[in-house]
């Protein structure tokens, strides 16, 4: 929710235009997380003594036809050093509109500027503070609050440095944040800091790195708050600045800082990058970047590592494919051959995963497992939990970070918890891990982004390499989790003599899963004809029991987000408790019945609402005639063995709430009043 990306370009010349096209371009890369507002912040002036600031609400184009409309900016004009901040927004606080948008500003000097992604929980006290001191507000947002602050604490210590203002700021910040700073006070610096919300910084230079290590530059502890005293003192180091600084080797002095809320807007131009820590502050000055902190903690990092991301351009382009949604679902058979790859050995039958491997020990003498996650992520699982309890025979308890939350569940040193999340950044999920860890459990992380905070904060985990998902509902990542989940089953079984046969038969079916995705992404032109019955509908039931229940959540969770319709997942074996009394011959049920250990029970079901006039559409294995007989229209999938059935059978479900967005006229890729990544409770 809500993106940040911000540009700088030391001794390398850049035009107005070129400068507006890249921030636009890092803005577009981030459309997929969500927004409903767009702005941007430039220098007027080459010599950075004043800023320029564009914002409007709707969508990055509109902001781009803005920019580029104007008649009064000189888009030719040259700047050898720039700073350019820019964002979307999600409104959290204030409605969507240009003067809520972001960069938010100081006053209409532009002194400060600032972007920010998170919500901050104590805006009110803060904005309460400063209005006592006579300043103004112009906006409905929390986020004004910070330009404000940190106009007050210059006025009050005209002597601090950039850095030490921004350190001061969020020493008074209670919440979650992501920040990026511009002022024309420190023209061509650039100062960012993060809590709770993820910040990256990339770096391109012509020259090789001087280093792959940045060190940590600790400040002494503050003299004063700045929101109960006058003046603060500037704060000493611990280390001299020469031991910190990142610059290029060589002569060759130019460089180029991206700060983006994700790797997705930095890749198309550099694949080294750094993930800030909470509470680092990350500053560029005359091209030199350094990373401070206030405090130390225990057992923190002394240093923030260079990585280089294994990430191609391609894989967040759409290619022939008219969304990204449609690519991520067509992608499936090559996306659950890469979660495998190099971990399941088909010859002898083995699985190995090298995130936990050193953890398999503590994991086998653990009390209990919980699988904690939200939406999607939560989907995989249920689908999961049976199987897990099978074959590694402890309790499985399946969570929703928010109720967990809610609960104060009480957690065990010997409790081993899984936290599932796509983007590994899940406000409620990265919360209950951190509730977790404080109570002594093992933290297991499941996730599909490198550098992610869930994944710096687990003991171990498991990367379910399914490649990036730029669509907001996910596809490939939920079939890519799930299978992640069932191969660690196996790891956990793999010295049980009475689970052999069961380990073959799932080892076996997890060989022949990426040639049944692709037949079962063949009845796509069968989806479509069924999605034109379906598509002026206005509710969907979708039913199933067993390892199908999550398939039924997973479809019923598609088909609302994406085309607006209500559906709803359920149970079968809950029919008679309340949802029987929905269904007539006007209600679209949809079916999941399968040859598995609850055959007979959702017959039975299945019979049930025939005889009540219903007119099911069934999900069923190819061949099972007696299940087609009582079926209105039917989609056939191959069989597989009972805990991967729900990969085959949720793929029809995605295709379906994919072709009845699309007629409805839905913006599949990204839906109305959703974002990617939840980066906020």
């Amino acid at each position: 929710m809500c993106g940040i990306f911000a540009y700088l370009n030391y001794l390398e010349p850049r035009s107005r235009r070129e400068i507006l096209e890249c921030l636009i371009k890092g803005l577009q890369r981030l459309e997929y997380r969500g927004y409903d507002s767009a702005g941007v912040a430039v220098d007027e002036d080459a010599d950075g003594n004043a800023i320029q600031i564009i914002r409007r609400s709707g969508k990055v184009k509109m902001l781009e036809n803005e920019i580029f409309n104007c008649t009064d900016i000189d888009f030719d004009q040259k700047f050898d050093v720039h700073v350019g901040i820019s964002h979307t927004r999600w409104a959290t606080h204030g409605a969507p509109s240009a003067l809520n948008s972001h960069p938010q500003r100081s006053d209409p000097t532009n002194e400060f500027v600032v972007v920010h992604n998170g919500i901050i929980t104590n805006y009110k006290d803060v904005q309460k503070f400063l209005a006592n001191h006579g300043l103004e507000f112009e906006s409905q947002t929390d986020t004004e609050v910070i330009s404000k602050l940190i106009k007050h604490i210059h006025s009050n210590n005209p002597h601090l440095s950039f850095r030490e203002l921004v350190e001061q700021v969020i020493q008074q910040l209670e919440g979650a944040f992501a920040l990026v700073f511009k002022s024309r006070k420190y023209p061509n610096e650039c100062i960012a800091t993060r809590r709770g919300s993820p910040l990256l910084v990339g770096i391109k230079s012509k020259t090789h790195l001087a280093t792959d290590y940045i060190p940590v530059l600790y400040s002494k502890d503050l003299r004063a708050s700045p929101m109960t005293a006058g003046t603060v003192q500037a704060q000493g180091m611990h280390r001299s600045d020469s031991t910190t600084e990142f610059h290029p080797s060589g002569e060759d002095k130019q460089v180029e800082y991206f700060f983006a809320s994700d790797a997705s807007a930095v890749i198309e131009h550099t694949n080294r990058v750094i993930f800030l820590e909470d509470d680092d502050v990350a500053a560029v000055k005359d091209g030199n970047l350094t990373i401070h902190r206030v405090k130390r903690t225990p057992d923190e990092s002394l240093s923030r590592e260079i990585i280089t991301l294994k990430l191609a351009i391609q894989e967040i382009m759409k290619g022939s494919y008219s969304s990204f949604m449609q690519k991520e679902i067509f992608e499936q058979p090559e996306s659950v051959i890469n979660t495998m790859r190099g971990r399941v050995n088909l010859s002898d039958e083995t699985v190995v995963l090298g995130g936990i491997k050193d953890y398999i020990p503590e994991i086998k003498r653990c009390r209990r497992l919980l699988l904690i996650g939200c939406g999607t992520s939560y989907h995989s699982t249920v689908a999961t939990r049976q199987i897990l309890e099978e074959l590694t025979e402890l309790p499985v308890m399946v969570e929703l970070a928010s109720d967990f939350l809610d609960r104060n569940t009480p957690i065990f040193r010997d409790d081993v918890c899984f936290f599932i999340s796509q983007s590994g950044e899940t406000a409620d999920t990265l919360i209950a891990l951190r509730y977790c860890k404080n109570h002594g459990a093992l933290i297991v992380g499941v996730t599909n982004t490198v550098g992610s905070s869930i994944c710096r904060e687990s003991h171990c985990g498991i990367h379910i390499n399914a490649g990036p998902e730029i669509g907001v509902a996910s596809t490939k990542a939920y079939t890519s989790q799930f299978l992640s989940l069932v191969m660690f089953a196996l790891v956990l079984s793999e010295d049980r003599i009475s689970m052999q046969s069961r380990r073959s038969e799932i080892i076996r079916g997890l060989k022949a899963l990426p040639e049944q995705i692709k037949e079962v992404l063949k009845l796509d032109s069968e989806v479509l004809k069924l999605s034109e019955e379906m598509y002026h509908q206005k509710s969907v039931l979708v039913m199933g029991r067993g390892y199908n229940h999550a398939t039924c959540l997973e479809g019923a969770l598609k088909i609302k987000e994406l085309t607006y319709m209500h559906s709803e997942g359920i149970l079968a074996g809950e029919l008679k408790h309340g949802p029987l009394a929905l269904i007539d011959d006007a209600m679209p049920v949809i079916m999941i019945v399968t040859k598995d250990p609850v055959y007979s029970k959702c017959m039975n079901a299945l019979q049930q609402v025939t005889a009540r006039g219903g007119r099911p559409i069934i999900i069923s294995e190819k061949g099972d005639v007696e299940t087609q007989k009582f079926a209105n229209k039917f989609l056939e999938v191959p069989h597989t063995v009972d805990c991967l059935q729900g990969i085959l059978t949720v793929i029809p479900l995605q295709l379906l709430s994919y072709h009845i967005a699309v007629l409805r006229g839905c913006n599949v890729d990204c839906p109305r009043n959703l974002a990617k990544s939840v980066t906020v409770e």
